[in-house]
């Protein structure tokens, strides 16, 4: 995959953002391996925004590491200072997963508001706590969620 290219406002912005970052890969002796390349990648696809310490004094082979590690994970090349190398890429959207059929939604909590007789006091809220299958009455009260009755003629219709 080809590095990304950006303006240079976008790097300057993607800069300001890495500031306050702290290296998430250390690269060391042994340069970049499998190993080091997957926890990049790993890292980019979670943070998208990512640093990279390189323990190298060798300016040369951190500025090439920098390159392959851009062309190699299709990320862009934002900042290379001192040891430090600056990747981004955009995070790839997560698939929602489908709800398997038949499942009914989970329990949540609930604020029930009861006022006072004489309008002096403050109401008294009450959390109660409704699973899936229960619902919520209008005089406060917990029932159990019924089926929705579904006509007779459009079932016999189908």
């Amino acid at each position: 995959m080809p590095a990304i290219q950006m303006t240079p406002a976008e790097r300057k912005d993607k800069r300001a953002d890495a500031h306050h970052l702290d290296p998430v890969v250390s690269i060391g002796s042994e340069g970049l391996s499998d190993g080091v390349i997957k926890e990049i990648d790993a890292a980019l696809n979670a943070h998208g925004l990512i640093k990279v310490r390189v323990f190298s004094d060798d300016r040369s082979q951190r500025e090439a590491m920098f390159g392959r590690l851009a062309d190699q994970l299709g990320a862009a090349p934002i900042q290379h200072i001192g040891k430090l190398l600056v990747l981004w890429r955009p995070i790839p959207e997560k698939e929602k997963a489908e709800p398997a059929e038949g499942r009914r939604p989970g329990p949540k909590v609930v604020k029930i508001l009861k006022f006072s007789k004489s309008g002096n006091h403050r109401p008294q809220v009450k959390k109660i706590k409704v699973l899936g299958n229960q619902r919520l009455a209008a005089g406060g009260e917990i029932k159990r969620a019924r089926k929705r009755a579904s006509s007779i003629k459009k079932t016999a219709a189908e």
